[in-house]
């Protein structure tokens, strides 16, 4: 596990950008505090910071190949470095360590490009091949480990964070609009784009070739995860195999592991799994609030890792400590995302790195896997229907034409335009449940064919719609693309394929990629320390979207397949409870950070750069209640805004 970074172009690197790019490995310290390493040559520079993880005195990078013509830095852990490197050595190659990622060079010289398709794990890498001038950038499947991008006319240059980037000195800072009105519709900028023009992520899942003479850039995906194939048998056996798989090779490592607990269900099950494999080293963190609210969850973890036999720690967050910690967080984030969870999501790495542990497990990803959301779950069984009201498919319930016409006896084409005009002129009065099916009608009819049903489902999301109109100013509204904030969930209706693994796709490229791992990820190397996410594992979710192919189970109760795939190994109390995650007390800390914020908002960055109107944020200012949304996100993009141009200068 480290942070990487380099510069690549088509004329020779300069000696003034080999030391740009010493201050873009220094930045990135924390993420590899045990050392650093460097590889030069006429056309490219490599540099990286080492956490030591695996193999603790061999694993130094960059690593070579046996005739050293090969050069790699790699950020990530590949879990089945063991089989690979059996399989490697039973055909000639020769290891110089101990380190998982040197198995990477030996499948390139063995597979060339189609070396990631033997990867199992999470990591963003840059292999050098001295003989043919080029470079191979590639990022797992799931975007666990990110890679920032930026390109001018024949250089490359890239990094682990943004704030690398911009420590080079040769990466401008300038905002996207395009990407900030994604963000205040989000909380969160979807990937691969950023909040920076000119700077991108290279997407997960795919490789970015780059060939020094002539110069040329080829990015290919090479993984998705709807292309998983059908898969039949029974889910509980075949998923339950998989997740003790999983759990065994994400425990690898040479020095001690912990997991965040909650009381929930993803992390409690990562906890039953790994016990009886990693019991008397394993450390259990979790984070509580002061005043004990319902929210809550020391009392529920201590409980189960007590059960397990379980070394347990928590930290008592409290809203002062957050509202002084509030600028750092964001900038710490590196990303800017407007979830007060992420104060949990440092508060419990720091706890672990203050008692030694240098690896922490996490159970983001069942919620997106395993239908957590019920609004995710209502949007794959509406985009059936919208796929089957536009002759795409013949499932998903009422074909809402038929059923107009049946219940109205309305003639071809009257019914849609009826329909269209309930919801454009508003008459929500028609939302009993009754006549529930004609909104629904009206919706489709309304939006883009090709717009899954998906984030318009939730309210936060239209009501943020509306504000954006008011808050932003006119001169910046024009430089944002109609229909912008539906772009991450538009694509032609005849490649929706199978929509419940579509939907699953969905929710997975945006919210857990862009929120949740940006934060686990972020948040855990500001500590030092390694997250790791067995339920991310990309196997488990080709079992699982490939068993979704043939067994619909996105109309069972939520988690279904993982509760019946986990059978005894947790309580049935810990099934039974409604979801959980560190969910802090959202209203008490808004409250004290607007308190202490807000009035900023009017003399910062979104006003003086002609972001927002002035009027309207102090209009917001006036009912911050009321506006929490949108002032939170207002006031986490001022203070990224902030922590960039520091970081710039």
């Amino acid at each position: 596990m480290c942070g990487i970074a380099g510069i690549v172009g088509r004329e020779e690197i300069t000696a003034h950008e080999r030391k740009r790019l010493a201050a873009m490995n220094q930045s990135l310290v924390h993420r590899g505090p045990d050392g650093a390493g460097e590889y030069s040559a006429s056309h490219i520079g490599l540099a990286m910071r080492r956490l030591s993880i695996i193999d603790l005195t061999g694993g130094w990078q960059p690593l070579y190949n046996e005739d050293r013509s090969l050069a790699l830095i790699a950020n990530g852990e590949i879990y089945n470095f063991v089989e690979l490197r059996r399989t490697l050595e039973s055909q000639g190659h020769s290891f110089r360590s101990g380190s998982d990622c040197e198995t990477i060079l030996h499948l390139y010289e063995a597979h060339g490009e189609d070396f990631v398709h033997h990867l199992r794990g999470m990591f963003a890498l840059a292999l050098w091949d001295e003989k043919r001038g080029r470079l191979i950038l590639a990022r797992d499947r799931m975007g666990e480990k990110p890679l920032y991008l930026y390109e001018q006319e024949g250089q490359l240059i890239f990094a682990s964070e943004f704030k690398a980037l911009l420590k080079s000195g040769l990466v401008p800072f300038e905002l996207d609009p395009t990407s900030v009105d994604l963000f205040f519709h989000y909380q969160y900028v979807p990937e691969p784009r950023t909040l920076a023009r000119g700077v991108r992520k290279l997407d997960a899942a795919h490789l970015l070739i780059v060939d020094v003479e002539p110069w040329h850039l080829q990015e290919k995906c090479y993984w998705r995860i709807e292309d998983a194939p059908a898969l039949e048998g029974k889910p509980s056996e075949l998923i339950r195999r998989e997740l003790d798989t999983v759990t065994s090779i994400t425990l690898r490592s040479d020095v001690p592991v912990g997991l965040a607990l909650s009381g929930g269900l993803d992390s409690s099950a990562i906890a039953a799994l790994c016990a009886p494999k990693y019991r008397d080293t394993f450390h259990c963190f979790t984070i509580g609030y002061a005043g004990c609210p319902e929210s809550d969850e020391r009392r529920d973890a201590k409980d189960l890792a007590d059960q397990l036999g379980l070394q347990f720690h928590d930290v008592e967050l409290s809203t002062p400590d957050l509202v002084q910690f509030f600028p750092e967080l964001v900038a710490l984030t590196d990303d800017p995302v407007a979830d007060l969870s992420a104060y949990g999501y440092s508060a419990v790495n720091k706890l672990a790195a203050e008692n030694g542990i240098r690896v922490m497990l996490s159970g983001q990803g069942g919620d997106e896997l395993f239908w957590g959301y019920p609004w995710v779950t209502e949007a794959s069984r509406q985009s059936l229907e919208k796929a089957a009201l536009f002759g795409q498919s013949d499932s998903g319930g009422v074909h809402l034409r038929s059923w107009f016409r049946q219940t109205y006896g309305a003639a071809n084409g009257s019914a849609e335009a009826y329909a269209r005009s309930v919801y454009i002129t508003g008459r929500r009065h028609v939302l009993d449940w009754r006549r529930r099916p004609l909104i629904r009608l009206a919706h489709y009819l309304s939006s883009s064919r090709d717009q899954l049903v998906f984030m318009d489902l939730s309210p936060d999301f239209s009501t943020i719609e509306r504000e954006t109109r008011s808050l932003l100013t006119d001169a910046f509204t024009a430089l944002v693309p109609a229909d912008n904030a539906y772009s991450p969930f538009t694509l032609p209706i005849s490649e929706w394929g199978h929509v419940p693994t579509k939907v699953s796709a969905m929710i997975a490229r945006t919210y857990l990629r862009s929120n949740g791992v940006v934060q686990g990820d972020r948040l855990s190397m500001a500590s030092s320390v390694e997250q790791r996410l067995p339920l991310l594992d990309h196997r488990l979710w080709e079992v699982v979207m490939g068993l979704r192919k043939l067994h619909p189970d996105h109309q069972l109760r939520p988690k279904a397949w993982l509760i019946e795939a986990l059978g005894d190994s947790l309580p049935a109390m810990i099934h039974q409870r409604p979801k959980r995650g560190f969910t802090p007390p959202v209203k008490e800390w808004m409250n004290a950070l607007f308190a202490r914020y807000g009035e900023s908002l009017l003399t910062g960055h979104l006003v003086s750069e002609g972001i927002c109107r002035k009027e309207s944020l102090a209009r917001l200012l006036e009912q911050p209640g009321a506006n929490s949304t949108m002032l939170f996100r207002s006031l986490v993009l001022e203070f990224w805004i902030r922590a960039m141009k520091a970081e710039f200068a």
